[in-house]
């Protein structure tokens, strides 16, 4: 892999970690102060928000400038959200101003692969990347479990620095601290990333111009035959996973009497099979293959339904490593077919905004849905079985869509396909 790379992965794991621990000390949060029941599950739609709102101009603004200069940009956005969060603001604006900083993030991350990495080594490095943001993901979730938890936090609250009060008297207040030195560490690679020989596209046309511009884009990708099946595979398998994250709690409060702490141990056990996924994806999948592993999505829909009749934590880890090793190895090769025919269509950093912009209205959408079927009395195992059988459902439709375009567009397809193969060797 190229110099630069090692410190990209640096950068991502600590900014992805601090996002994670914050989700649940964002939950601790909002339990500490009785909010209502809908409000937990509201905040993964939350953090979706302005993934959604600014998706015109945040491709734009990653292709505009050096892509370590963006990331740094973005994590003193996310720092900022934290310290809302820390001083009294709502838990769920403050997650949402995170929720920026990630937005702007992610273009930037992504786009820097496709400047950095030959096509060869895209799927590779998407392995690498997706496998660690995907392990970043679990550990943050576990270590903001502990942070709020019943051995950690006392300690950090009895540390007392001289000659400074602070206002941190609670277990949540204590997580947030520590997760905002996890953003200043991950800031600090970000000033060490090198800049790529790729030439910047300055903004060009205003706000109205920006949003033209991006939808030109996202209706390219879609009209693409092979973009179409890879976005809206990446798009489901994102939007389900971005609320299961939540969800899990719910579940493991209902199934397993669990409180935040030990349901976010018992997330910790899903980087095994994801990591293991992605980065046996990364070795073995070849770009052009990918559209092959689409009824592994359809088997996704059905393991999310076969955890409602987990009621025994020894059953529920090794499960949870087989779900987390499907979801990963479909995912990896999904996305680097799509970031390549992103790249090729409209540049990096438009083809990942349009990406994140699907993944997250999809996050968005399922999340209101589910927060709707909370406010109405739902289970999170009624939640969960309907989940379930919409990506089961869905996935299989994709599966249709993928079958009717190899019928009517095959030589187009072979073309496309062929491309990606001879980029790839």
């Amino acid at each position: 892999m190229k110099k630069g790379f090692s410190t990209i992965m640096s950068a991502q794991f600590f900014s992805s970690l601090a996002d994670n621990a914050l989700l649940v000390a964002a939950i601790e949060l909002l339990r500490m102060s009785k909010a209502p029941a809908w409000q937990t599950p509201a905040l993964a739609p939350m953090f979706a928000l302005f993934y959604v709102v600014l998706a015109p101009l945040v491709g734009a603004f990653a292709d505009a400038l050096p892509k370590g200069r963006v990331m740094f940009i973005s994590n003193s956005i996310k720092v900022a959200g934290c310290l809302m969060m820390l001083f009294g603001g709502h838990p769920l604006l403050a997650y949402a101003v995170v929720g920026l900083g990630a937005a702007a993030y992610s273009p930037a991350k992504y786009g820097i692969l496709t400047e950095l990495l030959p096509p060869s080594q895209l799927v590779k490095g998407n392995g690498w990347i997706e496998g660690l943001t995907v392990g970043s993901i679990i550990l943050g979730i576990l270590l903001g479990g502990q942070l709020v938890g019943p051995r950690i936090a006392p300690q950090l609250l009895a540390l007392d620095l001289p000659m400074v009060v602070t206002s941190i008297d609670t277990a949540p207040e204590a997580a947030i601290t520590v997760i905002v030195l996890l953003y200043m560490i991950a800031a600090l690679f970000n000033l060490f990333i090198p800049r790529t020989s790729a030439p910047l596209q300055p903004l060009r046309g205003g706000l109205t111009g920006l949003v033209r511009d991006f939808s030109r884009c996202n209706a390219r990708l879609w009209a693409d035959k092979l973009g179409q099946i890879t976005l809206a595979t990446t798009t489901l398998l994102w939007g389900i996973f971005g609320n299961l994250r939540v969800i899990v709690f719910a579940w493991a409060a209902a199934a397993l009497g669990y409180g935040t702490t030990q349901a976010s141990s018992l997330a910790g056990v899903v980087i095994i099979g994801s990591v293991f996924g992605a980065v046996y994806a990364s070795m073995t999948m070849r770009l052009e293959n990918a559209v092959k592993l689409l009824p592994l999505g359809i088997l996704v829909g059905f393991l999310t339904i076969g955890l409602n009749l987990l009621t025994n934590v020894w059953v529920a880890a090794p499960f949870l490593v087989v779900l987390g090793a499907v979801c990963g190895f479909l995912i990896v090769p999904m996305n680097a077919l799509l970031q390549h025919r992103g790249h090729n269509l409209m540049g990096a950093g438009r083809s990942i905004a349009v990406q994140n912009f699907n993944e997250q209205a999809c996050i968005l959408g399922l999340g209101a849905f589910y927060v709707g079927m909370t406010k109405f009395g739902l289970s999170a195992f009624g939640a969960i079985a309907i989940f379930g059988l919409l990506v089961a459902g869905v996935m299989e439709l994709i599966r249709r869509w993928h079958q009717r375009n190899l019928l009517r567009h095959t030589e187009e397809l072979k073309h496309l396909l062929a491309i990606a193969r001879s980029d790839h060797h």
